[in-house]
C-alpha cells in the first residue's frame, strides 16, 4: 500500500484529477466535469491503493453545497462515501444535523447520523438515529421534535418514527405531546404542512357574568396533508359542558371545504318558568367550494341550528351565545348551493336556497337562475346592448314552521334589455341609455294568473376629470410633499322610471323587483384627490368623495310615492354621503364617513348629520400603536373608542381597549361599554396572553391564552371594530 501524507491544514483533491488518473476511459470534456471534494484538516493522508482519504483534527469537507465537519474522517474517493466521528456536523440549505457518528454519501446526499441533534426551520429535535433519505427528506427514529431551541425544551412531540421534509411538512405516528417532562396527550398520528400552519393547542380560562368561571380548549390536528381540523371541549360553570369538532378538507377531486359541529346539553335556570333542567342546543355548519374548470365553480353552505332554549326565550341563539364572532359577521347565515359558469362574453348562475332555521327571515329560492350579458357593441354600430334575465320560484314564509296564510309563493321571469350610446362630447364622457323591463308572474296578488308587467327606463351618465399639477416640494411639518396633483372628478346620472303597467298593489311582494314604482332621480357625485410622490410611488394623501341623489316630485295617482304617515313625497335632495381618507404621514392615517340628512321618512326637516364615524390611527414603531375612533348616530349611540398597544420590553407587550358611550338610548345606557387590559409575555417558544375584559352586557371576563410562536394564528382574536354587525341578507 502506498500512502501519501499531505501538508497539514490544507488538502484539496479535485474529482477531475481523480478521474483523469483512475477512470477506465476518457470522458468528453463537458460530461467529465465533476465538482471537487474539498477536504481541510490538521492531518490528511491519501491511499492510492484503496482510493481513500483519512484525516484527523479540525476537519471540514465541502461538496455541492453540503458541509461536513468532524474530528476524524474516512472518505472513499471513488464512491464518495464518508464516515465522520467526533463532534460530527452535517449542514446544507435544508438544515443542520449533528451526532457522534455520521455515515454519509455525498453523491446521493443520504446517510445515517447516530445520537443525533437536528435543526430544520422552524423545528429542533433529537433522535437515537437520523436517516437522511435524500436532499428533501430525513427520518428521525426514537426521538422528538419541537419549535423550542432550548437544550431542555418547554414542549416536545415524541415518536418512534418522524418523517421530516424540511421547508414542507412533518409526519409522525403514535406521538406523545410533552410539556417539559410531563406527557399530556397521545395521538395516533401527526401531520403538519408548513404551507398551511394550522396546529396549536389553545386553553382559555376566564370568568363571565353569564357563564361563570369557564375553560375553553381547542386542539388543532392534521390527519393528512389535505385533512385537518379542531376538537373543542369547553366547560362553563353556569351552563355546563360543550363539545364539538371541526374538519377541513382540500385537494380532493370535488373541491375543498370545512365542517363544524358544536353541541351542549346546557343547564337551565330559574328565569324561564316551566323550563326543563337541560336544554339541547347545537350548531352545524358545512361549506364547500368546487372549481370544476376555469370557467365553472360550485359553492354551497349549510347552516342548521337546534336550539330548544328559544321556546322559552326567543331572543336566545346558540350562534350569538357561543360563537359571537360568527354572529357579528352574519346573524342569519344562508343555506344554499350556487352554480356559476362563464361563457365567452356572458355568465349564468343557478341558485338553490332553502331556509333551514324557521325563525330566520329568509326566502326559499328553488331555484333562481340569473343570466347576465354585459355591454356588448352591436356590430357595425356605435351602440351597446346588455341583458339581465332572472327566473325564480320563490317561497317567503312567516316565522312559523308549517305554512300559513301569511306565506307568499311566486314564480317569476324578469328580463331587462338596455341599449346605450357611450360617446365623448368635448371633455365630457356621455352615456345615454334606454331600457325595457318585462316581468312575468304566474299569479297576481288578487288571484289572476299569468300577468305581465312592463317598465320603461331612460337616462344618461355624464362624467369628466379635471386636474392641475403644482410644482411644490416641501417637507413642512414632515409632510414629504414632492409635487402636488389635484384631481377633481364630477359625475351626474339621471334615471327616469316610467310607471309600471301593473301597480305594486297587484303584485305579490318577494323582494325589490316587485316593489318598483315610478321614479325620477338624479345622482350627483364629486371626487377630490390630492396626490403626491413618496419614495417614488404615487400616494393619495387626501381623498374625499361626496355623493347624493335628487328625487323629483312624483306625479299623484296610483303610482305616487308615499311616506309611512301617508303623506305624498315631494321633490327633495336625499341624504348626502361623505367618505374621507387622509394619510399625512406613513405612520398616521385618518378615515371617516358621514351622512348628512335633510329629512327623515316622515318628511321632517333636520338639516343635520345622522351618522358620523371616524378612526385615527398612529403607528408609533414596531409593536407600538395608538388608535382613536368615534361612532355617532343621531337616533342611537355616540361611542368613542381608544386602542393602545405598546411593546414595553423585548419580552412584554401591553394593550388597552376602551369603549365609552356618551348618550343614553332606549336600549343602551351611557357610560363605559367595554374596557380591556392585556399583557403578552414572550416565553421563548410560547406566548402567554393575559387579559381582563369588562363589558356592560356580559360582565367581567378574565382569560389566559397560550400560543405557540411557530404557529402564530389566533382562533380567538382581540380585534375590535366600531362597525355595526352585518344583518342577514334575504
Amino acid at each position: 500500500m502506498s500512502n501519501k501524507r499531505f501538508p497539514p491544514n490544507t488538502f484539496i483533491l479535485a474529482a477531475t484529477l481523480f478521474f483523469l488518473v483512475f477512470a477506465p476511459r476518457a470522458l468528453p470534456a463537458e460530461e467529465g466535469k465533476e465538482s471537487p471534494i474539498i477536504i481541510n484538516g490538521d492531518n490528511v493522508e491519501y491511499s492510492a491503493d484503496n482510493k481513500e482519504v483519512t484525516a484527523t483534527g479540525n476537519i471540514e469537507v465541502i461538496y455541492k453545497g453540503s458541509k461536513l465537519t468532524c474530528n476524524k474522517l474516512k472518505v472513499n474517493m471513488q464512491t464518495k462515501e464518508a464516515t465522520a466521528e467526533g463532534n460530527a456536523r452535517l449542514e446544507d440549505e435544508k438544515g443542520v444535523v449533528t451526532g457522534e457518528r455520521i455515515v454519509y454519501d455525498f453523491t446521493s446526499k443520504s446517510g445515517i447520523i447516530y445520537d443525533a441533534n437536528f435543526r430544520a426551520n422552524p423545528y429542533f429535535g433529537r433522535a437515537r438515529t437520523v436517516e437522511k433519505v435524500s436532499d428533501e427528506e430525513f427520518v428521525a427514529k426514537n426521538g422528538y421534535f419541537t419549535t423550542c431551541s432550548m437544550d431542555h425544551p418547554h414542549f416536545r412531540i415524541a415518536s418512534k418514527r418522524i418523517n421530516m421534509f424540511p421547508g414542507d411538512k412533518v409526519r409522525a405516528r403514535k406521538v406523545i405531546l410533552y410539556l417539559g417532562a410531563i406527557p399530556v396527550i397521545s395521538l395516533p398520528q401527526f401531520n403538519y404542512s408548513m404551507e398551511e400552519p394550522i396546529m396549536h393547542v389553545q386553553l382559555e380560562p376566564g370568568t363571565r357574568k353569564d357563564w361563570g368561571a369557564y375553560m375553553l380548549s381547542a386542539w388543532r390536528y392534521n390527519l393528512t396533508q389535505s385533512l385537518n381540523g379542531r376538537i373543542f371541549l369547553d366547560y362553563r360553570n353556569k351552563l355546563g359542558w360543550g363539545e364539538g369538532f371541526g374538519l377541513n378538507y382540500s385537494r380532493g377531486p370535488f373541491g375543498r371545504g370545512d365542517f363544524k359541529f358544536y353541541y351542549t346539553d346546557e343547564d337551565g335556570d330559574s328565569k324561564s318558568p316551566g323550563a326543563p333542567d337541560k336544554f339541547q342546543r347545537y350548531f352545524l355548519r358545512w361549506r364547500h367550494k368546487w372549481d370544476i374548470d376555469p370557467q365553472t365553480n360550485l359553492v354551497a353552505e349549510l347552516y342548521k341550528i337546534g336550539d330548544k332554549r328559544r321556546k322559552y326565550d326567543p331572543e336566545r341563539n346558540i350562534l350569538k351565545d357561543y360563537f359571537f364572532r360568527e354572529y357579528e359577521k352574519d346573524s342569519e347565515p344562508l343555506s344554499y348551493a350556487l352554480f356559476h359558469h362563464s361563457f365567452n362574453y356572458s355568465s349564468i348562475d343557478i341558485l338553490m336556497q332553502k331556509r333551514t332555521n324557521h325563525w330566520f327571515d329568509q326566502v326559499d329560492k328553488m331555484p333562481e337562475i340569473n343570466y347576465s350579458l354585459p355591454a356588448l357593441q352591436l356590430e357595425g354600430t356605435p351602440l351597446y346592448f346588455e341583458n339581465s334575465t332572472q327566473f325564480g320560484s320563490y317561497d317567503k314564509k312567516a316565522d312559523t314552521e308549517p305554512k300559513t296564510a301569511d306565506d307568499v309563493t311566486s314564480t317569476r321571469l324578469d328580463t331587462t334589455n338596455t341599449v346605450s350610446l357611450p360617446t365623448k362630447i368635448a371633455f365630457l364622457q356621455f352615456r345615454p341609455y334606454v331600457s325595457s323591463r318585462q316581468t312575468f308572474y304566474d299569479k297576481g296578488e288578487n288571484g289572476e294568473s299569468g300577468i305581465i308587467r312592463t317598465i320603461f327606463y331612460g337616462g344618461a351618465d355624464v362624467s369628466t376629470k379635471f386636474y392641475r399639477i403644482y410644482n411644490v416640494k416641501s417637507d413642512f411639518l414632515g409632510l414629504d410633499i414632492n409635487g402636488l396633483r389635484h384631481v377633481i372628478t364630477p359625475s351626474v346620472g339621471y334615471l327616469y322610471t316610467h310607471a309600471p303597467t301593473i301597480p305594486v298593489s297587484n303584485i305579490k311582494q318577494i323582494d325589490g323587483v316587485d316593489s318598483i314604482t315610478r321614479g325620477n332621480t338624479a345622482s350627483l357625485g364629486l371626487s377630490n384627490k390630492l396626490q403626491t410622490k413618496r419614495d417614488g410611488n404615487s400616494v393619495d394623501f387626501v381623498d374625499l368623495l361626496i355623493t347624493t341623489e335628487y328625487v323629483f316630485d312624483p306625479k299623484t295617482g296610483q303610482n305616487s310615492i308615499l311616506t309611512n304617515t301617508g303623506n305624498e313625497l315631494k321633490s327633495q335632495l336625499s341624504d348626502v354621503l361623505f367618505k374621507l381618507k387622509i394619510i399625512p404621514y406613513s405612520w398616521m392615517r385618518l378615515e371617516g364617513e358621514a351622512t348628512y340628512e335633510h329629512s327623515d321618512h316622515d318628511n321632517v326637516n333636520y338639516g343635520s348629520f345622522s351618522l358620523a364615524n371616524y378612526d385615527l390611527v398612529f403607528d408609533l414603531g414596531k409593536g407600538r400603536s395608538l388608535s382613536i375612533g368615534q361612532r355617532y348616530e343621531r337616533k342611537g349611540k355616540n361611542e368613542a373608542t381608544l386602542g393602545f398597544n405598546w411593546k414595553l420590553t423585548p419580552k412584554w407587550r401591553f394593550r388597552v381597549y376602551q369603549r365609552f358611550n356618551f348618550k343614553q338610548t332606549s336600549y343602551l345606557d351611557s357610560g363605559w361599554q367595554e374596557q380591556e387590559y392585556g399583557l403578552t409575555r414572550d416565553l421563548h417558544c410560547w406566548e402567554l396572553d393575559m387579559a381582563l375584559n369588562k363589558k356592560e352586557d356580559t360582565g367581567t371576563t378574565i382569560f389566559f391564552t397560550f400560543r405557540l410562536k411557530a404557529f402564530p394564528e389566533n382562533e380567538f382574536g382581540f380585534d375590535q371594530s366600531m362597525s355595526e354587525k352585518k344583518s342577514g341578507s334575504q
